[in-house]
């Protein structure tokens, strides 16, 4: 019986994170929201709210958690796609990210508003997970790539960061202007990797010992 309760608090718990996502839009952020408001839409009594999270602070914390864990599956995804066939990792991973800007602009929204954000503790999640994003593209460089562990971190962060403010300027842009935007960051990605590909074979040279 308790396993059941227990399975119900989560899908309860889950109802008002996705209420909440639902509610954001491009005039409605986080900081909008009422307790009230999510507590009706997930259909819980609003004094039920706290059964689940301490505060909307709470709340807003879990779902930076989510929309962060969202987009590093998709990714990983996408990766699993490149290794079992011949598919572009450049073009297959910006074609995911734009995927999930589609699919799950909401949760996009959440992580570039608290981004910069007045929270010091949103601002912080969001750079935690960004971090993790980073972290895992570093650590995917690093393997495939003569890059060593710091030269694949400082790759990793400038194409994350091209692509985050890619995945802003595409949330306002008609399909047309979408199309040549992910062209574009495919070439500028193209363009850091081998840049850093240069870089490296380059500093292999100077440190040849001369016979």
């Amino acid at each position: 019986m308790s396993g059941v309760r227990a399975q119900q608090k989560q899908k309860t718990r889950q109802a008002l994170i996705e209420a909440a996502f639902n509610q954001l839009s491009a005039e409605h952020s986080f900081s909008n929201l009422s307790l009230r408001e999510v507590a009706r839409e997930a259909g819980i009594a609003p004094t039920s709210f706290y059964r689940h999270f301490k505060d909307m602070n709470e709340l807003g914390l879990t779902m930076v958690d989510e929309a962060g864990l969202t987009l590093r599956q998709l990714m990983r995804q996408a990766r699993r796609r490149i290794a079992s066939g011949n598919n572009s990792i450049i073009s297959t991973s910006v074609i995911t990210f734009m995927e999930f800007i589609d699919n799950s602009s909401n949760q996009f929204r959440l992580l570039l508003r608290e981004r910069s954000g007045t929270s010091k503790a949103f601002r912080a999640a969001v750079a935690r997970e960004i971090k993790h994003f980073i972290l895992e593209l570093a650590h995917y460089l690093e393997s495939e790539t003569p890059c060593d562990a710091t030269q694949a971190y400082i790759q990793a962060e400038a194409m994350v960061t091209l692509v985050f403010n890619a995945g802003a300027e595409a949330l306002d842009i008609d399909a047309q202007q979408r199309e040549e935007l992910v062209e574009r960051v495919i070439w500028q990605l193209r363009y850091i990797t081998r840049g850093a590909s240069n870089y490296v074979r380059e500093t292999h040279k100077a440190i040849e010992p001369t016979i």
